[in-house]
């Protein structure tokens, strides 16, 4: 099984983070090799969701089950359907004075052996390039620290 973990500082606040992350059909709009996004169900405690993750020629589509714990600003995704034997990624948001910090985990193992092992030699890149992605989407999204300044002043 392939597994990255990272915690990351940002200035934004953890309300923010989490409503981007839980914004499963904005993905192909800003997430690499994300083609697409269907929305199966939603509510406010679960989303079901197929992504089509594409490079190249190669296409894979899976469904995950998001589930969203707005109280403890916590969002877990696991696979329910596609090319994985294992998939479960979490998202954790604690507010600081600086802002939030992001704690970050996902694993997986793909069915395919020769998959896995492509995959894992670009594994970091893929992970970091993402992390990256949501990054940039939040600076997009909600600017420099101008919410959080105003966030803070309210606590």
């Amino acid at each position: 099984m392939t597994t990255h973990s990272e915690q990351k500082l940002v200035p934004f606040t953890p309300d923010q983070l989490f409503e981007m992350v839980s914004d499963v059909q904005s993905y192909p709009k800003f997430l690499p090799w994300c083609v697409g996004a269907r929305i199966r169900s939603a509510d406010d405690e679960l989303i079901v969701a197929d992504l089509m993750i594409g490079y190249k020629l190669l296409r894979e589509r899976f469904t995950s089950r998001v589930t969203l714990d707005r109280a403890k600003w916590k969002i877990e995704t696991e696979f329910t359907d596609g090319p994985f034997k294992f998939l479960r990624n979490q998202w954790e948001f604690k507010s600081c004075p600086e802002g939030c910090q992001i704690v970050f985990l996902v694993e997986f193992e793909f069915r395919s052996t020769v998959l896995q092992k492509l995959v894992s030699v670009l594994f970091n890149e893929v992970v970091l390039r993402m992390v990256s992605a949501f990054e940039k989407r939040a600076y997009f999204l909600y600017g420099n620290t101008n919410r959080l300044s105003v966030q803070n002043a309210k606590e």
